[in-house]
């Protein structure tokens, strides 16, 4: 019986880790299939402190991995598919083929950005292809770039770039935006973001060193076709909650993320989370970590309350 499982990775997943380990909980990791989170898909981190000179996004997951193993943390290299609580208030967590019992949970599987599904997207990630201008934007100083989306995510994105890239398209497949009034006004009055208006990206064009150069876009009215000149693309239209394999198990929101009642306490009891799996707000590495570190002590006065 575990006192704690872990499942997921990413800065919320180490670092409950980390705070568990230290607290003599002995905890296990299920690492799940993208081991490290999104941060493994970025080149650069220039934003989480204690990294003056930045920090390669798998570099720093490595680490926390490492830390993480040092105090005693177990890693089992598989994918939760099932969790369910029982009678005597402990967990069964299904893995495949493999199940583990445990006193506490704390969910950590994160969210992943929805994309548009080109041929070569995923070869693009990093390379001029990303979900966040908050982690790459600085990354693009005097040059054009492209945001897709329509609502105030993508609006947001849009105005924070404004701050490094020469020009802004907003690519959005309808001739109005999805965002509120007030940040449709304010985007729609900038000077330096251009909206691409009935406009949808068919295909991504590199470089000869495999780096985002051009887009294809679509008219959705007319059907013709064009190329647009940019170095980065910000897809904007979304995440998806990894929250699929906990059925009915927790309370959700209507977009599928967690849904937390007090501190990092799910709507059941002995279940905590961190993370974008129940943060779609700030979505940022520091922020994840922040509640990793909360979700484990939250873990451990429950475990100290329930069955000390």
């Amino acid at each position: 019986m575990e006192n704690v499982i872990i499942i997921g990775t990413g800065c919320a997943g180490w670092t409950a880790a980390i705070y568990s380990a230290r607290a003599n909980l002995k905890p296990l990791v299920l690492a799940g299939d993208m081991i490290g989170g999104q941060l493994t898909t970025t080149t650069e981190v220039e934003n989480y402190p204690g990294f003056p000179e930045g920090v390669m996004g798998p570099e720093l997951m490595m680490k926390m991995q490492k830390q993480a193993e040092r105090f005693g943390t177990r890693i089992d290299y598989v994918a939760a598919t099932h969790v369910e609580k029982r009678a005597d208030d402990t967990f069964l967590v299904e893995a495949g083929e493999k199940s583990f019992e445990a006193r506490s949970i704390i969910i950590a599987t994160g969210a992943s950005p929805r994309h548009l599904g080109l041929p070569n997207e995923k070869d693009l990630i990093g390379r001029g292809l990303t979900s966040c201008a908050t982690c790459d934007g600085a990354f693009y100083p005097d040059v054009p770039v492209a945001v897709i989306g329509g609502g105030d995510s993508a609006c947001e994105e849009a105005g924070f770039l404004t701050k490094f890239a020469s020009k802004v398209y907003l690519i959005h497949r309808r001739d109005e935006l999805r965002a509120s009034k007030i940040m449709a006004d304010r985007t729609l009055a900038n000077e330096k973001i251009e909206p691409v208006w009935n406009s949808v990206v068919k295909e991504y064009l590199t470089d000869d060193k495999g780096e985002m150069e051009k887009i294809r876009l679509e008219d959705t009215v007319t059907g013709e076709e064009s190329l647009l000149d940019v170095k980065c693309v910000f897809v904007a239209i979304g995440h998806i909650p990894n929250t699929q394999f906990l059925g009915d198990l927790i309370s959700l929101d209507e977009n599928g993320y967690i849904i937390q009642e007090k501190g990092t306490q799910t709507s059941l009891e002995g279940v905590f989370s961190a993370g974008d799996v129940a943060d779609h707000v700030y979505r940022q590495a520091v922020t994840a970590a922040g509640s990793g570190c909360a979700a484990a002590l939250d873990s451990e006065r429950y475990l100290t309350e329930k069955f000390e």
